[in-house]
Protein backbone atom coordinates (compact mmCIF):
# COMPACT_ATOMS: atom_id res chain seq x y z
CA UNK A 1 0.00 0.00 0.00
CA UNK A 2 1.51 3.30 -0.81
CA UNK A 3 -1.69 5.54 -0.25
CA UNK A 4 -2.41 7.47 2.66
CA UNK A 5 -3.80 4.77 4.38
CA UNK A 6 -0.48 3.83 5.00
CA UNK A 7 0.38 7.11 7.05
CA UNK A 8 -1.82 5.07 10.18
CA UNK A 9 -0.24 1.70 9.41
CA UNK A 10 3.45 3.22 10.39
CA UNK A 11 2.54 5.72 13.10
CA UNK A 12 0.45 2.67 14.76
CA UNK A 13 3.80 0.91 14.35
CA UNK A 14 6.27 4.20 15.21
CA UNK A 15 3.79 6.02 17.78
CA UNK A 16 0.47 3.90 18.93
CA UNK A 17 -0.11 5.51 22.25
CA UNK A 18 0.81 8.83 20.26
CA UNK A 19 -2.93 11.06 20.15
CA UNK A 20 -4.13 11.23 17.34
CA UNK A 21 -7.58 12.64 17.18
CA UNK A 22 -9.91 14.33 19.32
CA UNK A 23 -13.72 14.76 18.95
CA UNK A 24 -15.37 16.39 22.44
CA UNK A 25 -15.09 13.39 25.03
CA UNK A 26 -13.70 10.93 22.26
CA UNK A 27 -9.81 10.50 22.13
CA UNK A 28 -8.23 7.76 19.67
CA UNK A 29 -4.56 7.46 19.64
CA UNK A 30 -2.74 6.16 16.17
CA UNK A 31 -3.06 2.58 16.57
CA UNK A 32 -6.43 2.76 17.96
CA UNK A 33 -7.34 5.23 14.98
CA UNK A 34 -5.73 2.58 12.52
CA UNK A 35 -7.82 -0.43 14.02
CA UNK A 36 -11.25 1.58 13.79
CA UNK A 37 -10.32 2.34 9.87
CA UNK A 38 -9.46 -1.01 8.95
CA UNK A 39 -12.50 -2.15 10.22
CA UNK A 40 -14.41 0.48 8.46
CA UNK A 41 -12.74 -0.08 5.02
CA UNK A 42 -13.37 -3.86 5.81
CA UNK A 43 -17.11 -3.10 6.21
CA UNK A 44 -17.67 -0.92 2.73
CA UNK A 45 -15.52 -4.03 1.23
CA UNK A 46 -18.66 -5.76 2.99
CA UNK A 47 -21.55 -3.56 1.33
CA UNK A 48 -19.93 -3.43 -2.07
CA UNK A 49 -17.55 -0.87 -2.25
CA UNK A 50 -14.78 -1.45 -4.51
CA UNK A 51 -11.51 0.26 -5.37
CA UNK A 52 -12.52 3.42 -7.63
CA UNK A 53 -15.88 3.54 -6.25
CA UNK A 54 -16.81 7.39 -5.01
CA UNK A 55 -18.10 7.17 -1.15
CA UNK A 56 -20.24 10.80 -0.85
CA UNK A 57 -19.94 11.80 2.78
CA UNK A 58 -22.37 14.78 4.12
CA UNK A 59 -20.78 14.76 7.76
CA UNK A 60 -19.51 17.79 10.08
CA UNK A 61 -16.09 18.13 11.76
CA UNK A 62 -16.28 15.02 13.13
CA UNK A 63 -13.73 11.65 13.75
CA UNK A 64 -16.13 10.03 11.10
CA UNK A 65 -15.01 11.89 8.13
CA UNK A 66 -11.57 11.39 9.02
CA UNK A 67 -12.11 7.69 9.38
CA UNK A 68 -14.32 7.23 6.48
CA UNK A 69 -11.34 9.50 4.50
CA UNK A 70 -8.87 6.92 5.36
CA UNK A 71 -10.75 3.79 4.98
CA UNK A 72 -11.44 4.90 1.45
CA UNK A 73 -7.91 5.27 1.04
CA UNK A 74 -6.97 2.10 2.21
CA UNK A 75 -9.17 0.68 -0.37
CA UNK A 76 -8.81 2.92 -3.08
CA UNK A 77 -12.29 4.08 -3.01
CA UNK A 78 -12.63 7.67 -3.89
CA UNK A 79 -13.94 10.08 -0.81
CA UNK A 80 -16.77 13.09 -1.72
CA UNK A 81 -17.08 15.40 0.86
CA UNK A 82 -20.33 17.37 0.69
CA UNK A 83 -20.90 20.79 1.83
CA UNK A 84 -23.40 20.07 4.54
CA UNK A 85 -24.97 23.80 3.80
CA UNK A 86 -25.97 22.66 0.46
CA UNK A 87 -29.55 22.41 0.04
CA UNK A 88 -30.99 18.80 -1.64
CA UNK A 89 -31.11 19.98 -5.11
CA UNK A 90 -27.23 21.01 -4.96
CA UNK A 91 -26.56 17.47 -3.31
CA UNK A 92 -28.30 15.38 -5.37
CA UNK A 93 -26.27 16.73 -8.46
CA UNK A 94 -23.22 16.12 -6.33
CA UNK A 95 -24.59 12.47 -5.57
CA UNK A 96 -25.55 11.70 -9.48
CA UNK A 97 -22.59 13.26 -10.92
CA UNK A 98 -20.30 11.71 -8.93
CA UNK A 99 -21.92 8.38 -9.72
CA UNK A 100 -22.22 7.31 -6.07
CA UNK A 101 -23.68 4.03 -4.71
CA UNK A 102 -22.94 4.65 -0.73
CA UNK A 103 -23.59 7.70 1.17
CA UNK A 104 -22.71 8.71 4.67
CA UNK A 105 -24.60 11.05 6.71
CA UNK A 106 -24.56 12.62 10.50
CA UNK A 107 -28.27 12.19 12.01
CA UNK A 108 -27.88 16.44 12.19
CA UNK A 109 -28.67 16.05 8.42
CA UNK A 110 -31.02 13.36 8.63
CA UNK A 111 -33.98 15.76 7.32
CA UNK A 112 -32.14 16.66 4.17
CA UNK A 113 -31.31 12.78 3.79
CA UNK A 114 -35.40 11.80 3.71
CA UNK A 115 -35.57 14.40 1.59
CA UNK A 116 -32.61 12.90 -0.83
CA UNK A 117 -34.02 9.36 -0.65
CA UNK A 118 -37.20 10.33 -2.66
CA UNK A 119 -35.49 11.64 -5.68
CA UNK A 120 -34.10 9.68 -8.22
CA UNK A 121 -30.39 8.89 -8.19
CA UNK A 122 -27.44 6.52 -8.34
CA UNK A 123 -27.50 5.65 -4.32
CA UNK A 124 -27.71 2.24 -3.55
CA UNK A 125 -27.21 2.22 0.35
CA UNK A 126 -27.07 4.83 3.09
CA UNK A 127 -24.74 4.63 6.20
CA UNK A 128 -25.96 6.50 9.61
CA UNK A 129 -24.40 8.40 11.92
CA UNK A 130 -25.51 9.23 15.44
CA UNK A 131 -28.76 7.63 17.10
CA UNK A 132 -32.06 7.16 15.48
CA UNK A 133 -31.33 5.59 12.22
CA UNK A 134 -33.91 5.19 9.29
CA UNK A 135 -34.93 1.63 8.74
CA UNK A 136 -32.90 0.92 5.90
CA UNK A 137 -29.92 2.45 6.61
CA UNK A 138 -26.53 1.07 8.37
CA UNK A 139 -25.30 2.18 11.44
CA UNK A 140 -21.92 3.44 10.97
CA UNK A 141 -20.53 2.27 14.72
CA UNK A 142 -22.26 -1.38 14.20
CA UNK A 143 -20.24 -1.83 10.48
CA UNK A 144 -17.19 -1.12 12.56
CA UNK A 145 -18.15 -3.30 15.48
CA UNK A 146 -19.25 -5.89 13.23
CA UNK A 147 -16.37 -5.91 11.26
CA UNK A 148 -12.89 -7.55 11.04
CA UNK A 149 -9.45 -5.70 12.07
CA UNK A 150 -7.27 -7.13 9.20
CA UNK A 151 -4.77 -4.90 7.12
CA UNK A 152 -5.26 -5.88 3.47
CA UNK A 153 -2.54 -4.62 1.47
CA UNK A 154 -4.26 -3.06 -1.58
CA UNK A 155 -2.32 -2.12 -4.57
CA UNK A 156 -2.63 1.83 -4.14
CA UNK A 157 -0.68 3.97 -6.18
CA UNK A 158 0.24 7.49 -5.63
CA UNK A 159 -1.65 8.61 -8.77
CA UNK A 160 -4.66 7.06 -8.04
CA UNK A 161 -7.36 9.36 -7.17
CA UNK A 162 -7.88 9.82 -3.54
CA UNK A 163 -10.33 12.23 -2.92
CA UNK A 164 -12.68 14.13 -5.17
CA UNK A 165 -13.74 17.43 -3.93
CA UNK A 166 -16.25 19.60 -5.68
CA UNK A 167 -15.41 23.36 -6.23
CA UNK A 168 -17.39 26.30 -4.42
CA UNK A 169 -19.09 26.71 -7.85
CA UNK A 170 -19.32 30.78 -7.06
CA UNK A 171 -18.13 30.79 -10.89
CA UNK A 172 -20.65 28.41 -12.16
CA UNK A 173 -21.73 24.84 -11.63
CA UNK A 174 -19.66 22.82 -9.52
CA UNK A 175 -17.03 20.81 -10.28
CA UNK A 176 -15.29 17.93 -9.08
CA UNK A 177 -11.40 18.28 -9.13
CA UNK A 178 -10.10 14.99 -8.79
CA UNK A 179 -7.05 14.81 -6.25
CA UNK A 180 -4.97 11.76 -6.16
CA UNK A 181 -3.22 9.87 -3.22
CA UNK A 182 0.18 11.94 -5.09
CA UNK A 183 -1.80 15.44 -4.05
CA UNK A 184 -2.07 14.66 -1.04
CA UNK A 185 0.92 13.76 -0.11
CA UNK A 186 3.00 16.13 -1.36
CA UNK A 187 1.11 18.81 -0.22
CA UNK A 188 1.46 17.41 3.06
CA UNK A 189 5.57 17.71 2.25
CA UNK A 190 4.92 20.79 0.75
CA UNK A 191 3.61 22.31 4.20
CA UNK A 192 5.97 20.68 6.44
CA UNK A 193 8.88 22.16 4.28
CA UNK A 194 7.53 25.47 4.71
CA UNK A 195 6.05 26.01 7.75
CA UNK A 196 7.69 24.34 11.22
CA UNK A 197 4.92 21.98 11.95
CA UNK A 198 6.32 18.54 14.08
CA UNK A 199 4.66 15.62 15.70
CA UNK A 200 4.28 16.97 19.18
CA UNK A 201 2.26 19.61 17.50
CA UNK A 202 -1.77 19.92 18.12
CA UNK A 203 -4.24 21.79 15.90
CA UNK A 204 -7.83 22.80 15.91
CA UNK A 205 -9.43 21.85 12.83
CA UNK A 206 -12.65 23.75 12.72
CA UNK A 207 -12.47 25.23 9.42
CA UNK A 208 -14.58 22.82 7.49
CA UNK A 209 -12.73 19.74 5.98
CA UNK A 210 -15.38 19.51 3.06
CA UNK A 211 -13.60 22.22 2.18
CA UNK A 212 -9.72 22.02 0.96
CA UNK A 213 -8.65 24.25 3.37
CA UNK A 214 -9.93 22.74 6.26
CA UNK A 215 -8.98 19.26 5.44
CA UNK A 216 -5.40 20.01 3.72
CA UNK A 217 -3.98 23.17 5.21
CA UNK A 218 -3.52 21.46 8.93
CA UNK A 219 -5.36 18.45 9.14
CA UNK A 220 -3.97 15.91 6.44
CA UNK A 221 -0.09 17.66 6.79
CA UNK A 222 -0.48 16.90 10.52
CA UNK A 223 -1.77 13.33 10.37
CA UNK A 224 1.38 12.65 7.35
CA UNK A 225 3.65 13.86 10.77
CA UNK A 226 2.12 11.81 13.18
CA UNK A 227 0.71 15.32 15.42
CA UNK A 228 -2.80 15.26 16.91
CA UNK A 229 -6.04 16.85 15.42
CA UNK A 230 -8.29 18.42 17.13
CA UNK A 231 -11.95 18.45 15.78
CA UNK A 232 -14.53 21.20 16.17
CA UNK A 233 -18.06 20.83 14.29
CA UNK A 234 -19.42 24.24 14.22
CA UNK A 235 -17.22 27.73 14.53
CA UNK A 236 -17.98 29.70 17.68
CA UNK A 237 -15.49 32.27 18.34
CA UNK A 238 -15.21 32.34 22.02
CA UNK A 239 -15.50 28.07 22.01
CA UNK A 240 -12.82 28.42 19.70
CA UNK A 241 -10.60 30.91 22.32
CA UNK A 242 -11.39 28.60 24.99
CA UNK A 243 -9.87 25.15 23.01
CA UNK A 244 -6.82 26.79 22.19
CA UNK A 245 -6.60 27.53 26.02
CA UNK A 246 -7.71 23.82 27.41
CA UNK A 247 -5.90 21.69 24.65
CA UNK A 248 -3.19 24.30 24.32
CA UNK A 249 -3.33 24.46 20.66
CA UNK A 250 -0.09 24.69 18.83
CA UNK A 251 -1.11 26.06 15.26
CA UNK A 252 -4.51 26.89 13.77
CA UNK A 253 -5.98 27.62 10.19
CA UNK A 254 -8.59 29.94 9.98
CA UNK A 255 -10.36 31.54 7.08
CA UNK A 256 -10.57 35.34 7.40
CA UNK A 257 -13.84 35.85 8.27
CA UNK A 258 -12.63 33.60 11.08
CA UNK A 259 -9.93 35.36 12.56
CA UNK A 260 -11.88 38.47 11.63
CA UNK A 261 -14.50 37.17 14.23
CA UNK A 262 -11.79 35.98 17.08
CA UNK A 263 -10.32 39.66 17.12
CA UNK A 264 -14.41 40.85 17.40
CA UNK A 265 -14.80 38.28 20.68
CA UNK A 266 -15.86 40.53 23.93
CA UNK A 267 -13.32 39.62 26.56
CA UNK A 268 -10.43 38.61 23.55
CA UNK A 269 -7.54 39.11 26.57
CA UNK A 270 -8.79 36.59 28.78
CA UNK A 271 -8.45 34.17 27.04
CA UNK A 272 -4.74 32.25 27.05
CA UNK A 273 -3.56 31.81 23.59
CA UNK A 274 -0.01 31.72 24.27
CA UNK A 275 0.58 27.99 23.30
CA UNK A 276 0.18 29.11 19.62
CA UNK A 277 3.06 29.18 17.62
CA UNK A 278 2.02 30.18 14.27
CA UNK A 279 -1.14 30.68 12.56
CA UNK A 280 -2.32 30.77 9.01
CA UNK A 281 -4.59 32.09 6.96
CA UNK A 282 -6.35 31.29 3.79
CA UNK A 283 -8.91 31.44 1.40
CA UNK A 284 -9.14 34.35 0.61
CA UNK A 285 -7.28 37.54 1.15
CA UNK A 286 -7.16 38.40 5.19
CA UNK A 287 -7.54 42.10 6.33
CA UNK A 288 -4.42 43.82 7.06
CA UNK A 289 -5.91 45.11 10.14
CA UNK A 290 -6.69 41.22 11.12
CA UNK A 291 -2.95 40.15 10.37
CA UNK A 292 -1.58 43.38 12.86
CA UNK A 293 -3.95 41.97 15.52
CA UNK A 294 -2.75 38.87 16.22
CA UNK A 295 1.36 40.17 15.30
CA UNK A 296 0.75 42.46 18.22
CA UNK A 297 -0.08 40.04 20.17
CA UNK A 298 3.34 37.66 19.60
CA UNK A 299 1.54 35.03 17.54
CA UNK A 300 3.60 34.49 13.75
CA UNK A 301 0.75 34.93 11.15
CA UNK A 302 1.07 33.18 8.19
CA UNK A 303 -0.44 34.07 5.28
CA UNK A 304 -1.36 31.14 2.35
CA UNK A 305 -2.64 31.10 -1.02
CA UNK A 306 -4.16 27.84 -3.05
CA UNK A 307 -6.90 25.88 -4.61
CA UNK A 308 -9.17 23.01 -4.60
CA UNK A 309 -7.46 22.30 -7.71
CA UNK A 310 -3.79 22.33 -6.00
CA UNK A 311 -4.40 20.32 -3.28
CA UNK A 312 -4.50 23.58 -2.32
CA UNK A 313 -0.90 24.86 -1.47
CA UNK A 314 0.49 27.03 -4.57
CA UNK A 315 2.04 29.97 -2.15
CA UNK A 316 2.75 31.36 1.62
CA UNK A 317 4.45 33.99 3.24
CA UNK A 318 6.26 32.84 6.40
CA UNK A 319 6.42 35.05 9.64
CA UNK A 320 10.03 36.83 8.81
CA UNK A 321 8.17 38.72 6.25
CA UNK A 322 4.92 38.73 6.95
CA UNK A 323 5.35 42.63 8.23
CA UNK A 324 7.99 43.36 5.92
CA UNK A 325 5.86 42.02 2.52
CA UNK A 326 2.21 42.83 3.97
CA UNK A 327 -0.14 42.08 0.97
CA UNK A 328 1.99 39.51 -0.65
CA UNK A 329 1.03 35.92 -0.57
CA UNK A 330 4.59 34.88 -0.37
CA UNK A 331 6.44 32.28 -2.65
CA UNK A 332 5.97 28.90 -3.63
CA UNK A 333 6.88 25.95 -2.04
CA UNK A 334 10.44 23.81 -3.21
CA UNK A 335 7.92 21.04 -4.88
CA UNK A 336 5.66 23.71 -6.67
CA UNK A 337 6.47 25.63 -9.82
CA UNK A 338 4.82 29.23 -10.22
CA UNK A 339 5.06 31.30 -12.97
CA UNK A 340 2.90 34.63 -14.57
CA UNK A 341 2.21 35.03 -17.79
CA UNK A 342 0.41 37.23 -20.59
CA UNK A 343 -2.58 36.08 -22.95
CA UNK A 344 -0.05 34.49 -24.82
CA UNK A 345 1.38 32.08 -22.36
CA UNK A 346 5.13 34.45 -21.90
CA UNK A 347 6.47 35.14 -18.68
CA UNK A 348 6.12 38.43 -17.57
CA UNK A 349 8.69 40.62 -15.57
CA UNK A 350 8.43 42.05 -12.10
CA UNK A 351 5.88 44.35 -11.69
CA UNK A 352 3.49 43.07 -14.60
CA UNK A 353 -0.04 41.60 -14.11
CA UNK A 354 -0.57 38.33 -15.62
CA UNK A 355 -2.51 35.22 -14.52
CA UNK A 356 -0.90 32.97 -12.07
CA UNK A 357 -0.01 29.22 -13.27
CA UNK A 358 1.16 26.60 -11.21
CA UNK A 359 3.00 23.04 -11.82
CA UNK A 360 4.12 20.16 -9.93
CA UNK A 361 3.24 16.79 -8.31
CA UNK A 362 -0.15 18.83 -6.10
CA UNK A 363 -1.80 19.96 -9.37
CA UNK A 364 -4.92 17.77 -9.66
CA UNK A 365 -5.66 14.96 -12.16
CA UNK A 366 -8.60 16.79 -13.50
CA UNK A 367 -12.15 17.55 -13.34
CA UNK A 368 -14.55 14.70 -12.54
CA UNK A 369 -16.43 13.32 -15.85
CA UNK A 370 -15.24 16.90 -17.94
CA UNK A 371 -12.78 16.66 -20.27
CA UNK A 372 -12.95 19.55 -22.06
CA UNK A 373 -13.29 21.69 -18.79
CA UNK A 374 -9.79 19.68 -17.36
CA UNK A 375 -8.84 20.73 -21.04
CA UNK A 376 -8.99 24.43 -20.80
CA UNK A 377 -7.26 24.27 -17.05
CA UNK A 378 -4.67 21.97 -17.67
CA UNK A 379 -2.01 23.14 -20.48
CA UNK A 380 1.04 21.05 -20.75
CA UNK A 381 1.28 20.43 -17.15
CA UNK A 382 0.70 23.81 -15.96
CA UNK A 383 -2.97 24.47 -14.01
CA UNK A 384 -4.31 27.62 -14.62
CA UNK A 385 -5.52 29.36 -11.86
CA UNK A 386 -7.70 32.35 -13.01
CA UNK A 387 -5.96 34.39 -10.70
CA UNK A 388 -4.33 37.98 -11.58
CA UNK A 389 -0.93 38.17 -9.65
CA UNK A 390 2.15 39.64 -10.06
CA UNK A 391 6.05 39.26 -8.89
CA UNK A 392 7.90 41.83 -6.82
CA UNK A 393 11.48 42.38 -7.57
CA UNK A 394 11.95 39.84 -5.00
CA UNK A 395 9.83 37.12 -6.26
CA UNK A 396 7.19 37.37 -3.54
CA UNK A 397 4.10 36.89 -5.47
CA UNK A 398 1.20 39.48 -5.20
CA UNK A 399 -2.28 38.27 -6.10
CA UNK A 400 -4.31 41.19 -7.51
CA UNK A 401 -7.80 39.67 -7.89
CA UNK A 402 -9.62 37.20 -9.81
CA UNK A 403 -9.96 37.65 -13.41
CA UNK A 404 -13.20 37.99 -13.44
CA UNK A 405 -13.25 40.28 -11.06
CA UNK A 406 -10.83 43.08 -12.38
CA UNK A 407 -12.75 46.58 -13.44
CA UNK A 408 -11.95 48.38 -16.65
CA UNK A 409 -12.91 51.92 -16.13
CA UNK A 410 -12.07 54.74 -18.58
CA UNK A 411 -9.67 52.00 -19.51
CA UNK A 412 -7.77 51.58 -16.25
CA UNK A 413 -7.51 47.88 -14.83
CA UNK A 414 -9.01 48.33 -11.41
CA UNK A 415 -8.60 45.63 -9.25
CA UNK A 416 -10.99 45.38 -6.09
CA UNK A 417 -8.71 43.41 -3.64
CA UNK A 418 -6.39 47.06 -3.48
CA UNK A 419 -9.58 48.89 -2.95
CA UNK A 420 -10.91 46.68 0.14
CA UNK A 421 -7.87 46.67 1.77
CA UNK A 422 -7.34 50.15 2.29
CA UNK A 423 -11.34 50.42 2.91
CA UNK A 424 -10.97 47.70 5.73
CA UNK A 425 -8.07 50.18 8.00
CA UNK A 426 -11.68 52.24 8.00
CA UNK A 427 -12.31 52.29 11.92
CA UNK A 428 -15.93 51.48 10.83
CA UNK A 429 -16.00 49.40 8.42
CA UNK A 430 -16.71 45.33 9.07
CA UNK A 431 -16.48 43.97 5.56
CA UNK A 432 -16.16 45.16 2.18
CA UNK A 433 -16.47 44.12 -1.58
CA UNK A 434 -15.61 46.02 -4.87
CA UNK A 435 -17.56 45.58 -7.83
CA UNK A 436 -18.00 47.01 -10.99
CA UNK A 437 -21.19 48.18 -12.54
CA UNK A 438 -22.11 49.32 -16.40
CA UNK A 439 -21.68 52.65 -17.16
CA UNK A 440 -22.05 54.90 -20.56
CA UNK A 441 -19.30 56.63 -19.95
CA UNK A 442 -16.90 54.67 -18.28
CA UNK A 443 -17.39 51.31 -19.50
CA UNK A 444 -17.34 50.61 -15.47
CA UNK A 445 -17.61 52.43 -12.92
CA UNK A 446 -16.84 51.33 -9.23
CA UNK A 447 -19.16 50.37 -6.04
CA UNK A 448 -18.27 49.74 -2.50
CA UNK A 449 -20.54 46.99 -0.83
CA UNK A 450 -19.95 47.65 3.16
CA UNK A 451 -20.79 46.27 6.36
CA UNK A 452 -20.54 48.80 9.31
CA UNK A 453 -19.27 47.87 13.34
CA UNK A 454 -21.62 50.71 14.09
CA UNK A 455 -24.85 51.32 11.64
CA UNK A 456 -25.66 54.75 14.27
CA UNK A 457 -22.36 56.07 11.87
CA UNK A 458 -23.63 55.16 8.36
CA UNK A 459 -20.93 56.72 5.25
CA UNK A 460 -21.74 57.49 1.92
CA UNK A 461 -19.65 58.31 -1.06
CA UNK A 462 -18.35 61.61 0.43
CA UNK A 463 -16.97 60.26 3.52
CA UNK A 464 -14.91 57.40 1.64
CA UNK A 465 -13.83 59.94 -0.78
CA UNK A 466 -12.24 61.54 1.84
CA UNK A 467 -10.80 58.23 3.87
CA UNK A 468 -9.18 57.19 0.71
CA UNK A 469 -7.83 60.31 -0.51
CA UNK A 470 -4.17 60.31 -0.59
CA UNK A 471 -4.08 56.45 0.03
CA UNK A 472 -4.99 55.11 -3.62
CA UNK A 473 -5.52 56.73 -6.96
CA UNK A 474 -8.77 58.68 -7.55
CA UNK A 475 -10.11 57.03 -10.89
CA UNK A 476 -10.40 53.92 -7.79
CA UNK A 477 -12.85 56.04 -5.77
CA UNK A 478 -16.08 54.04 -5.97
CA UNK A 479 -18.85 55.91 -7.09
CA UNK A 480 -21.69 54.23 -4.95
CA UNK A 481 -21.64 52.82 -2.01
CA UNK A 482 -24.15 50.78 -0.48
CA UNK A 483 -24.64 49.85 3.16
CA UNK A 484 -25.45 46.09 4.25
CA UNK A 485 -26.20 43.97 7.45
CA UNK A 486 -23.54 41.24 6.14
CA UNK A 487 -21.62 40.20 3.02
CA UNK A 488 -23.15 37.06 1.49
CA UNK A 489 -20.34 34.13 1.65
CA UNK A 490 -20.07 30.63 1.13
CA UNK A 491 -19.51 28.03 3.56
CA UNK A 492 -15.72 28.16 3.11
CA UNK A 493 -16.21 31.95 3.92
CA UNK A 494 -15.62 33.59 0.42
CA UNK A 495 -17.29 36.95 0.00
CA UNK A 496 -19.83 35.87 -2.78
CA UNK A 497 -19.21 38.23 -5.74
CA UNK A 498 -21.50 36.79 -7.62
CA UNK A 499 -24.69 37.41 -5.82
CA UNK A 500 -23.76 40.92 -5.34
CA UNK A 501 -23.31 41.38 -9.36
CA UNK A 502 -27.11 40.04 -9.52
CA UNK A 503 -28.42 42.92 -7.55
CA UNK A 504 -26.30 45.34 -9.36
Amino acid sequence: MKGIGNWLVKHSKLRPDRLALVYNEKRFTYSELNERVNRLSNALISIGVRKGDRVNVLLFNTNEILESMFACAKIGAIFVPINFRLSVEEVLYIVNDSRSYHFIYDVRMKSLVDELRLKESSLLEYIHVGSNPSEKDSVYEDLIANASNEEHDYDIRLDDVQMMMYTSGTTGRTKGAMLTHGNTQWNAINMIQSIPVDSMDITLSVARLFHIGGMSVFTTPLMYKGATIILEDLFDPSRVLQKIHDERITCLFLVPAMWQALTNVEGFEAYDISSLRFAVSGGAPCPITVIEFFQERGIPFYEGFGLTETAPFVSILDKENTIRKNGSVGKEPIHTNVRIVDPTDRDLPPGQVGELIVNGPNVMAGYWNKPEETKQAIKNGWFYTGDLAKFDSEGFIYIVDRKKDMIITGGENVYPIEIEQVLYRHPNIKEAAVLGYPDDKWGESIKAVIALKDISKPLNVHDLEEFLNGKIARFKFPKQVEIVEALPRNATGKILKTVLRQRV
